[in-house]
């Protein structure tokens, strides 16, 4: 009689409307908070997700001035544009320095894509490409490739300049495994595209 009575009282108490009430409306803050936690979570990645692809794909819009020759200056405005015009096709502007990351496959460079930092050294290349006009007589450009491979690294290039105008082939000294290499020229380079990255025996 008594246990049946304590049980009464129980099931009342669970079943009283306003505790009803509180407990379906405190699930109902918590499953909306849940979901307005779930929403933010997936924008925020989202964003994040776009903005390191953009990152990694495309250079900001800069103004780029050199030293064309001994008297003259030459000034650009470059837009905003990808790194890589096509598929490991690299071109880079003088002033800039990136690092591209490479996947290896079957002692083939595969992918290459453009990284804000170098967290990966054994497989990240490092580039710079800067012009030294303290001496306006003695203009030189100069490309700064560090190979982090163990073995050689070779590509191809091509060069556009102040005078000429025009996209000319240059000459490369291939990169031995695990070093850093300097290419001079002695006059200034608005652009160079590097490509058919390759490595050799």
């Amino acid at each position: 009689m008594i246990r049946n009575f304590v049980l009464y009282l129980f099931w009342s108490v669970l079943n009283h409307k306003p505790l009803k009430q509180s407990r379906k409306t405190l699930y109902a803050i918590v499953q909306t908070k849940q979901k307005n936690n779930m929403k933010k979570a997936f924008l925020i990645f989202t964003l994040l997700l776009i903005s390191i692809s953009f990152a990694q794909e495309k250079r900001k819009a800069f103004t780029l001035e050199i030293a064309a020759n001994e008297t003259q200056q030459y000034k650009a405005e470059i837009p905003e544009s990808p790194f890589f015009v096509k598929e490991k096709i690299l071109q880079i502007y003088c002033g800039e320095k990136i690092f591209i990351e490479c996947e290896i496959s079957k002692d083939t460079i595969s992918t290459m894509k453009i990284v804000e930092k170098n967290i990966n050294p054994k497989k990240t290349i490092e580039i710079e490409f800067i012009q030294d006009s303290e001496d306006r007589k003695n203009i030189r450009t100069i490309l700064i490739v560090k190979n982090p491979f163990d073995k050689k690294l070779n590509y191809n290039a091509i060069m556009f300049t102040p005078l000429s105008q025009n996209w000319k082939s240059t000459s490369i000294i291939p990169i031995q495994p695990n070093l850093m290499n300097y290419e001079m020229w002695p006059h200034a380079i608005i652009s160079i595209v590097l490509e058919e990255w390759r490595f050799e025996n």
